[in-house]
């Protein structure tokens, strides 16, 4: 029992406030899928009631609602140097998103907005306000402090991969020339070697905001990256396709 409530305690705490209880209970729950604590309001009253009793690393709040909107529940929250906040609007246009932004919202997402792209702006949002780090999707924590606190430069079979440069050598010192889908995922197999990845994790580790992997099947980006590591010396045998399961970076890697 004590180990479930310290869990709980040290879960990233995320507070979705929409009037529209379909979405709440969606974004909810997708969160808590992926290793958050997710809570629900359905107003700016009942999201300050919460406030008082714990602590949110972030909240995702709603624009349109009746009565209190979302805009004028941001500036309460900025005056009290409250969480960070990620906005969310069925009116998308450019003069609502910067004003959002104007009054202090970290990101701004039209409605409706892809769970996984909204996953990875939290996580964005998370990073950039040193809130706490996200968790493998399987839930084993990374004992380096999550995937950010890794040292840039990652070595494996005479291969070497900087995240900082952002750039793929091989073992004679040839670059691989990587899209920005391809480096994440290339970074989502370097940072979980010899482990077997489902489709969903990968697309979880490796989206970005904007990424071609949210609408593309995950199993054609990884065949585009292994035909580029296929056509270097030693490339073709990085990933192990595991039957039924998913993908496997089969190289031992060590940070440099």
């Amino acid at each position: 029992m004590n180990a479930i409530l310290l869990h709980m305690d040290l879960a990233t705490r995320i507070l979705v406030v929409d009037d529209d209880v379909g979405i709440r209970t969606l974004i909810s729950s997708f969160l808590d899928k992926h290793g958050y604590h997710a809570d629900t309001a359905s107003n700016p009253a009942e999201m300050r009631a919460l406030l008082k009793q714990r602590r949110y690393d972030l909240i995702v709040l709603d624009v349109m609602m009746p009565g209190e909107d979302g805009l004028s529940a941001l500036r309460g929250l900025q005056r009290q140097d409250g969480p960070p906040v990620i906005m969310l609007s069925a009116v998308g246009t450019d003069v609502d998103r910067i004003v959002g932004l104007e009054m202090g919202a970290e990101d701004y997402l039209a409605k409706p907005c892809n769970p996984r792209e909204l996953l990875a702006r939290i996580r964005t949002v998370l990073r950039r306000t040193g809130g706490q780090a996200e968790r493998p999707a399987d839930g084993e924590a990374d004992a380096a402090g999550g995937a950010e606190r890794l040292e840039a430069l990652s070595l494996f079979a005479g291969w070497s991969f900087d995240l900082v440069g952002r750039t793929l050598v091989d073992a004679r010192g040839q670059a691989v020339n990587l899209s920005d889908s391809e480096f994440r995922l290339m970074r989502a197999f370097v940072e979980h070697p010899r482990r077997v990845l489902s489709r969903d994790q990968l697309l979880d580790y490796a989206s970005g905001q904007d990424s071609e992997l949210y609408d593309r099947a995950i199993d054609v980006q990884v065949s585009r990256l292994r035909r580029k590591l296929a056509a270097h010396d030693g490339g073709a045998e990085l990933i192990r396709t595991v039957r039924s399961e998913g993908y496997m970076f089969v190289a031992p890697v060590t940070r440099g």
